[in-house]
C-alpha cells in the first residue's frame, strides 16, 4: 500500500526549515500529536520538528458524515490565521513555498503516487485509488474524475499528468483523497481484508446442502449455483465477489427496512402500540399474537404486515410504493433498486397464508383505524418484491452500520431512533427461528431472506449482503449463513469480541491487524517525554492530556519553544 514518506520527500523543505529562525523569541501553541502504534503513514518522530503538526484525524463513534481532515495547504505560521488556496499555485502559495513551509495536501499526494518521476499516469493514480476501497464511481468522486477525464482529452499523450495538471483533478476531492491514502479509513488496510474476504467466499461456495424456496414460483427459477457477498464500508470502501450483480428480491429482508421507515416517521411509541418488541418462538408465518393481541415483532409475517399499514396511511398504494422506493433508493446511494412484477403477481397468488394472517390480524383489530386489510397485503406483496443487487444492498446495510447516513452519499436517511431499534430487533428477531442461534455464534445485527439474501450490519464498520438461493430447513442461506459465522471467527466483529481479557481475534479496523490496544501508563507519558526531547529540543512539555476516541488514542500536549535555531 502506498505511503507517504516524509523522510524522502520532504528531506529538503525539513532542511530549509531547520535553517530557519522561529519569529520573536518566545510563542506558545497546542500541539496535538496522533501518535500511532505499528507501521503508520506519517512518521511522527519525522515530523515532530516542523513548527506545526497537523493532527491526525479521528472518527467519530457514530457521526452524521465521517470526519475528515479540513481542508488546507500545509503548516501555519505561529499566532497567524489560515489563508486558503484551493490549488496551492499562485503569489500565496508561492510566499509560502518560499517561506520554507510544507506543501500542500495535493503535492503529498502527488509525491506518494509519483514515486518520484515528474508525471503519473492516469491508470496509475486510479489502481492506487482502487486500493483504497473506493470506487471511480463514487458519488463523492464525481468532480475529481470528471476532471480528470476532460484534462486527458487536452494532454498530449492523453494518458499522463505533470504535478500542476494532477492538482486540478484532485483539488475538489482532496480531504477524501487524503484520507483514503493516508489510511484514515474504517478498514486501513483494505486490500489485505478483502483478500480474506474472498477466502471465506470461496470457502462457503463449496457447500452443496439446501433448497431453493419454490412455495413462490418465481423464486424457484433461480439457480442453485448463485452465490454473492457485497461489501461497503461506513467510509464508502467497496468491495464484491461472485455473482453481486444479478437482481433479487429482498423477499423478507426489506421488513427491517421498512420498520425503521415507519420509526422514522412516526416514533417508537406510535409504531410500538401496534407490534410488539419480543421473539415470538414460532415460525415467522404463524397466526398467532402476544397476550396483548399484538403481533410479536415486527420481523415476523403479522407484525410486518401491521408495519405496512403504518407508511404514509391514508395515500394510495401507488403514492405509498414511490415513498417507500424513494427512502430505498438513498439508503442504496442511488444504486440499484427494482421491481419484479412477475413475483409480485406470484406473491399474490400464492399468498393464502398471508391473507388468513391478514384476517386475523383485522378480526383482532391490530390495524390502525380506517385500514383497508387487503389493499395493505397487496402493498405488503409489492415491498416483498423490490429487487435489490449484492452491490446495492450493502450500501443499504452500511447505511444502518453508519447511524443513518449514506456512506456514499453523505445523506442523512434515517433517524438515530430508527438506526438503534431496527438493528435491536434484527439482533434478537432477524433470522427466523435461527435467531437465537445466530445472535450467540455470529452477534451482529442480520436479517435473513426467502430469496437467500442475508443483510449483515457490523455497527460503526461496515454492511454485508450475502445472496445464494439455496436455504436450510429454518429458512436461511446455507452458504450465507457460514459466510456470517467464518467471518466472526477469523474477525473480532462479534458484539461482546473485545470484552477484556478475551482473547484477541484480527482487528481490520487497526492498520497491521493489530490485536491489542495501547493505553498509556505514567511511564509511557515519561517515555514519551523523552523521545519528544530528543527529536524536537526546543518544544517542552507543559501538561498532558489523554483522550480516546473510536480505537485511536490521541495525547495532547502544550508545547512552548525556547530559543533560537541553530
Amino acid at each position: 500500500m502506498l505511503q507517504f514518506r516524509f523522510s524522502t520527500v520532504l528531506k529538503e523543505l525539513l532542511q530549509t526549515n531547520l535553517k530557519r529562525p522561529l519569529t520573536g523569541s518566545r510563542h506558545k501553541t497546542w500541539l496535538p500529536i496522533h501518535y500511532c502504534f505499528g507501521t503508520t503513514s506519517f512518521d511522527a518522530r519525522s515530523v515532530s520538528k516542523l513548527k506545526v503538526l497537523h493532527a491526525g484525524v479521528h472518527r467519530p463513534m457514530l457521526c452524521s458524515s465521517r470526519a475528515y481532515c479540513t481542508k488546507t495547504e500545509g503548516a501555519v505560521q505561529l499566532d497567524e490565521p489560515v489563508k486558503k488556496d484551493a490549488s496551492g499555485d499562485g503569489p500565496a502559495g508561492d510566499k509560502r513555498r518560499n517561506a520554507g513551509i510544507l506543501p500542500s495536501l495535493e503535492d503529498l499526494l502527488f509525491y506518494t503516487i509519483a514515486e518520484g518521476q515528474e508525471k503519473i499516469p492516469a491508470h496509475k493514480f486510479i489502481t492506487a485509488l482502487k486500493t483504497t476501497g473506493l470506487r471511480t464511481g463514487d458519488p463523492r468522486l464525481k468532480e475529481c474524475m470528471e476532471t480528470l477525464k476532460e484534462t486527458l482529452k487536452n494532454t498530449a499523450d492523453g494518458v499522463t499528468l505533470d504535478k500542476h495538471l494532477f492538482k486540478k483533478c484532485v483539488q475538489s476531492n482532496i480531504v477524501l483523497l487524503t484520507q483514503a491514502f493516508r489510511k484514515k479509513f474504517v478498514i486501513p488496510d483494505f486490500q489485505s481484508f478483502t483478500s480474506h474476504i474472498d477466502e471465506l467466499y470461496e470457502s462457503a461456495k463449496n457447500l452443496s446442502g439446501g433448497q431453493v424456496a419454490d412455495y413462490i414460483p418465481q423464486l424457484a427459477k433461480f439457480s442453485p449455483d448463485l452465490w454473492a457477498v457485497s461489501l461497503c464500508t461506513v467510509d464508502g470502501q467497496r468491495h464484491t465477489v461472485g455473482d453481486s450483480k444479478v437482481p433479487f428480491c429482498l423477499q423478507s429482508c426489506v421488513k427491517p427496512l421498512k420498520y425503521a421507515i415507519a420509526v422514522h416517521d412516526h416514533g417508537t411509541e406510535y409504531v410500538h402500540s401496534f407490534i410488539g418488541k419480543e421473539p415470538s418462538g414460532l415460525r415467522f408465518n404463524k397466526l398467532f399474537l402476544d397476550e396483548d393481541d399484538k403481533p410479536h415483532n415486527p420481523m415476523v409475517n403479522a407484525g410486518a404486515i401491521v408495519c405496512t399499514s403504518l407508511i404514509k396511511q391514508g395515500a394510495s398504494n401507488a403514492e405509498k410504493f414511490d415513498y417507500v422506493m424513494n427512502f430505498l433508493n438513498k439508503m442504496a446511494g442511488n444504486e440499484y433498486v427494482g421491481f419484479s412484477n412477475a413475483t409480485f403477481q406470484s406473491e399474490r397468488e400464492s399468498g393464502d397464508r398471508n391473507f388468513a394472517i391478514g384476517y386475523y390480524l383485522k378480526e383482532k383489530k391490530c390495524f390502525p383505524e380506517g385500514t383497508d386489510m387487503t389493499s395493505i397485503l397487496d402493498f405488503y406483496f409489492q415491498l416483498c418484491s423490490i429487487e435489490v443487487t449484492c452491490e446495492s444492498a450493502s450500501v443499504m446495510a452500511a447505511t444502518l452500520a453508519n447511524g443513518g447516513f449514506c456512506p456514499i452519499t453523505g445523506e442523512r436517511v434515517l433517524s438515530p431512533e430508527a438506526v438503534r431499534n431496527t438493528l435491536s430487533l434484527m439482533h434478537s428477531c432477524g433470522m427466523y427461528d435461527f435467531s437465537g442461534q445466530f445472535a450467540f455464534h455470529v452477534g451482529l445485527p442480520a436479517k435473513s431472506g426467502v430469496a437467500g439474501g442475508i443483510l449483515l450490519v457490523v455497527p460503526n464498520v461496515m454492511g454485508i449482503m450475502c445472496w445464494s438461493p439455496p436455504l436450510d430447513k429454518m429458512g436461511n442461506s446455507v452458504r450465507g449463513i457460514q459466510f456470517c459465522t467464518d467471518l466472526v471467527e477469523l474477525f473480532n466483529f462479534h458484539n461482546y469480541d473485545n470484552l477484556r481479557h478475551f482473547a484477541k481475534k484480527h482487528d481490520p479496523r487497526r492498520e497491521g491487524g493489530d490485536q491489542r490496544q495501547h493505553t498509556f501508563g505514567p511511564m509511557d507519558y515519561e517515555s514519551l517525554q523523552q523521545e519528544l526531547a530528543l527529536k524536537a529540543p526546543l518544544w517542552k512539555k507543559v501538561s498532558p492530556t489523554e483522550s480516546h476516541q473510536d480505537s485511536s488514542t490521541t495525547v495532547v500536549y502544550r508545547m512552548e519553544s525556547v530559543g533560537e535555531r541553530n
